[in-house]
């Protein structure tokens, strides 16, 4: 079993930034891929941002420029900083790992995710 919990979130007025975090427990972390989604009302999930073991990241267009995704092995933790915030990035924000072998921007190829935390900008 892997646990995941998220936090950082919150409500930031829009050109602002925030940084959540994701700790995880329960499997060698730093061997897996993690990746973030989100997930607004009355939308599907989306991918978010992807790194993978090694240090590749992957980043969907909407946040490529402004999100930044990496890891701390030694803290089994994952990062997701996000600049220049704007009110369509509200939504919940999930950390989850990823299969091996997986596509990362298929939310169906993760296996684990975390409870969520809350980010909402306002405009």
């Amino acid at each position: 079993q892997v646990q995941l919990v998220e936090s950082g979130g919150g409500l930031v007025q829009a050109g602002g930034s925030l940084r959540l975090s994701c700790a995880a427990s329960g499997r060698t972390f730093s061997t897996y891929a993690m990746g973030w989604f989100r997930q607004a009302p009355g939308k599907e999930r989306e991918f978010v941002a992807a790194i993978r073991s090694g240090g590749s990241t992957y980043y969907s267009a909407s946040v490529k420029g402004r999100f930044t995704i990496s890891r701390d092995n030694a803290k089994n933790t994952v990062y997701l900083q996000m600049n220049s915030l704007k009110p369509e990035d509200t939504a919940v924000y999930y950390c989850a790992t990823l299969r091996p072998g997986g596509r990362y921007y298929d939310s169906y190829e993760y296996d684990y995710w975390g409870q969520g935390t809350q980010v909402t900008v306002s405009s």
